[in-house]
């Protein structure tokens, strides 16, 4: 059974950081995109990064303050959260398995974790 959970979310204040990690068991995902989105309350799920063979990518909102690495021989994935702000408070989600499409897309990703509650005070 594939499993993907996450931890490291917590509350923080303004400027603080933060350590996202995700921890998949059941298969290997080296060879696909793994990636972070996140739901913010009241709004949609929106795209925060992924990685796919080494090539990272950053939703505009964050480029510059997160970085997104993975260890495949831990089979995990990671997410450090510098210089946050109040509005990038969401749960965030873990997602696996997208090997073809835009890896900004919810819709590839074929595994998905329960997710990890990130709050940032002002």
């Amino acid at each position: 059974q594939v499993q993907l959970v996450e931890s490291g979310g917590g509350l923080v204040q303004t400027g603080g950081s933060l350590r996202l990690s995700c921890a998949a068991s059941g298969r290997t995902f080296s060879s696909t995109a793994m990636g972070w989105f996140r739901r913010a309350p009241g709004k949609e799920r929106e795209f925060v990064a992924a990685v796919k063979w080494g090539a990272q990518f950053y939703a505009d909102s964050v480029q510059g303050r997160f970085t997104i690495s993975r260890d495949n021989a831990k089979g995990t994935l990671y997410l450090q959260m510098n210089s946050l702000k109040p509005e990038d408070t969401a749960v965030y989600y873990c997602a696996a398995g997208a090997s073809s499409g835009r890896v900004s897309e919810p819709v590839g990703y074929g595994y998905w974790g329960q997710g990890t509650q990130v709050t940032v005070s002002s």
